[in-house]
């Protein structure tokens, strides 16, 4: 009566088993802006032309997959929760009683 469960059943509840739908959110904003810039901004410097597509390559960017974890906002996400918040650890103690008398009857 063991059961297995498989490593990606996470995959299935996911849209196209990589992105949540808050990814897809992002990713599409930061094309469209990208898109509006291309259209009335002119592309006639190189300096130009990247800080056009800066949006949609920094959502990108954001929403790529990367191993342990869901994507690059994820991980982003998780440090700033981490620093930002006070941590606190509990010393269970080496020795078998826990620092509790053993009471015998």
């Amino acid at each position: 009566m063991n059961y297995l469960i498989p490593a990606n059943t996470k995959k299935g509840q996911l849209i196209l088993g990589l992105f949540r739908p808050f990814d897809l959110i992002l990713f599409l904003t930061g094309v469209f802006i990208t898109v509006i810039l291309l259209a009335f901004m002119p592309l006639t410097e190189t300096w130009v032309t990247i800080l056009v597509l800066s949006p949609a390559i920094l959502c990108g960017f954001l929403v790529m997959p990367v191993p342990y974890y869901h994507n690059v906002l994820t991980i982003i996400i998780e440090m700033y929760e981490y620093f930002s918040t006070p941590q606190t650890y509990h010393w269970k103690g080496w020795c078998f009683m826990d620092g509790k008398e053993n009471k015998r009857k």
